[in-house]
């Protein structure tokens, strides 16, 4: 129970990753205060996962990819809850589309979704641990993509690298309040949103033939946040957690390995 004691605020908890997030979160002592969009059907089931596990939790509707509705969130979240001690960040948008044929407007808001958002909701939540005063943990939610030029993927790539460095510098202007700002890059997670932009057979097919034999599982995701949210990385700021299960090297699976030349 790393983080009993403890109350975190997770966005983008419906589903996925950031459900991942909450119940590991949960399963570790935290008690939950729990985002994901308005309208979203999807929120209370999360939040009843929540109190199986014993642990309070909120459930609030907010949209986190604009300053007003973080400002919402934030405002809310602090009418139920006594403080903020741990952020785990997962505001991100993402629809698929060549560089040729992208749309710019499209493109501002796939930025403003996965990177501003971001910036909103951290500045919110560090303004409240600095007046505290009692430190802090902030994860954002990054991706391989950040490193891994991917076609298709010429807003998301760019605006989770961009995020990479935005949380290195929140660390650095943070660490004297002893709050710790870190980012996680999980891999080809196996998520709801996976299933609907591949089938079942290309998931099931390509995820064979990664190093791992297999796609993450947003739980794993899940026991990173937790690490990083808890006193065992009290030590470890700045940093971006690669949880991927090596699917940056996925073309350098072991093969047939060539003997050296014979020499005389």
């Amino acid at each position: 129970m790393k983080l009993e004691g403890k109350t975190a605020l997770v966005t983008g908890a419906g589903r996925g990753i950031g459900r991942g997030c909450a119940v590991e979160l949960a399963r570790t002592g935290a008690d939950l205060v729990i985002n994901d969009r308005p309208g979203s059907a999807l929120l209370e089931g999360v939040a009843a996962e929540v109190r199986a596990l014993g642990r309070k939790c909120t459930a609030i509707e907010a949209d986190v990819f604009s300053r007003a509705g973080c400002e919402e969130l934030v405002n809310k979240t602090l009418d139920q809850v006594a403080q903020i001690d741990i952020l785990v960040s997962n505001p991100a948008l993402n629809t698929r589309c060549g560089f040729l044929d992208q749309d710019p407007i499209e493109y501002e808001r796939l930025i403003q979704a996965t990177l501003i958002g971001g910036f909103h909701i951290s500045q919110l939540v560090a303004r409240h641990m600095v007046a505290r005063g009692e430190g802090g943990k902030i994860v954002f939610m990054s991706s391989v993509q950040a490193e891994l030029p991917m076609a298709g993927n010429i807003a998301y790539g760019p605006a989770k690298a961009a995020l990479n460095h935005m949380a290195r510098s929140i660390a650095v202007e943070l660490a004297p309040h002893r709050i710790n700002v870190n980012a996680i890059e999980p891999g080809w997670i196996d998520t709801p949103g996976e299933h609907e932009s591949f089938s079942d057979e290309m998931i099931r097919r390509e995820g064979a033939k990664l190093p791992l034999g297999r796609l993450g599982r947003p739980e794993e995701i899940g026991k990173a946040a937790v690490f990083l949210c808890s006193g065992d990385s009290d030590y470890v700021t700045g940093t971006i957690l690669v949880v991927d299960g090596a699917f940056r090297y996925k073309d350098y699976v072991p093969g047939v390995v060539l003997a050296p030349e014979k020499r005389p």
